[in-house]
């Protein structure tokens, strides 16, 4: 058996705290082995946990504590030495990070972009004057993709996602959210062209569609090609157009207006099936809306009233998203409730968990009912 001589570093002000031991679940060991170009990368600021991202994931970076200490031991660095059987230690860890799946962290998008909306009639408004400097005018900053990327927590492909679920249009470079009116506006368009030129959704002409949005509505060429790539897809030319995610934008630009004003769900079924015509009519269920809506039996009769009650406007820290849910009322069904924590949530494990620890769950003759877990003031 050899031997081997152990010395301390001699430079310990460079190399104690210099290296992290980072524990890979199987999912990351298998990318990184599989693919030479894979890279990890490590996003957050100084007043932000970190995350770690890959092309199409976010993880939480967390540390763990060592029961054991580890010591970090390498051959000498100083080719003039001789090295002979010498391992210098290098360092002691006392903690190893661990990575678990999470959600990526776009919610500062919002205010990231509060104030560049787009809506109908803005189609010059790039270079607008919004901010005064020393007394002078000054073009409002733009807010680019690569911003976005630089600035958020989040996967390429979570943050690509992020950007069409929040309907944000990609502008000369720069990024601006469709105003949901016109973007139900824009939608409703569509649906009558299809039908006014007989064009099937499965495979419609691009180029005609678009050039009927641009010379009938108004609606730029880039914006409409932008809309039916959230609502469908473009290859060849064509456009197929996915039904449901169309019906239900359609069905939320309408219930957003009974916010405040509650309307009866019969009436709201009608106007949403004259939104979307009688050829896509059948699609129309709300099911689509889960997550988007509160159900009350109205007075006096028999059909519930329902009035708009996103899930994307509730806050995104599960504590504060319950005592918002159970402030709102006081106990929720199960196949009530569950919609509302789909959007912070990894998986259905993760919002069991959730349930469990912040709310109480009583059955009865209707079947399983939640409640506050913590009294609310």
């Amino acid at each position: 058996m050899s031997e081997l001589n152990l010395k301390f570093t001699s430079s310990p002000g460079v190399d104690t705290g210099s290296y992290r031991l980072l524990e890979l679940p199987p999912e990351l060991l298998k990318i990184i082995e599989s693919d030479s170009n894979a890279s990890l990368v490590i996003k957050g600021t100084q007043n932000e946990d970190a995350v770690l991202c890959t092309r199409e994931k976010t993880y939480t970076v967390r540390s763990v504590v060592l029961s054991n200490s580890v010591l970090v031991v390498t051959s000498p660095l100083d080719v003039l030495e001789d090295a002979g059987e010498d391992i210098v230690i290098r360092d002691t860890i006392h903690e190893v990070l661990e990575v678990v799946p999470t959600l990526p962290r776009l919610q500062r998008l919002t205010g990231m972009l509060r104030g560049r909306e787009y809506d109908e009639g803005h189609e010059e408004d790039e270079d607008v004057d919004m901010e005064e400097e020393e007394g002078r005018a000054s073009k409002r900053r733009r807010f680019t993709y690569e911003d976005a990327r630089d600035m958020l927590q989040a996967s390429d492909l979570e943050l690509a996602r992020g950007l069409r679920e929040r309907r944000i249009l990609l502008l000369n470079g720069e990024l601006r959210p469709l105003a949901r009116s016109y973007l139900t506006a824009i939608l409703e368009f569509l649906l009558t062209a299809l039908i006014a030129n007989s064009f099937s959704h499965e495979s419609a002409p691009e180029e005609e569609l678009v050039s009927v949005l641009e010379h009938e509505h108004e609606v730029r060429r880039d914006v409409a090609r932008q809309v039916m790539v959230w609502f469908g897809e473009l290859r060849g030319g064509r456009w197929k157009m996915d039904v449901d995610a169309t019906v239900k934008e359609v069905g939320l630009g309408i219930l957003k207006a009974y916010r405040d004003d509650p309307i009866p769900e019969s009436d709201f079924l009608t106007k949403w099936r004259t939104a979307v015509g009688d050829t896509f009519a059948s699609a129309v269920d709300l099911k689509l809306l889960l997550g988007n809506f509160l159900a009350n039996p109205a007075p006096f009769t028999q059909a519930p009233l329902i009035s708009y009650f996103p899930a994307s406007e509730l806050p995104a820290d599960p504590a504060s998203r319950f005592a918002d849910l159970f402030l709102t009322r006081p106990r929720w069904k199960a196949d009530e409730i569950t919609p509302f924590l789909a959007d912070i949530v990894v998986d259905n494990k993760e919002r069991d968990r959730l349930l469990l620890k912040y709310a109480r769950a009583i059955t009865d003759k209707a079947g399983v009912w939640y409640t506050a877990r913590a009294k609310l003031v």
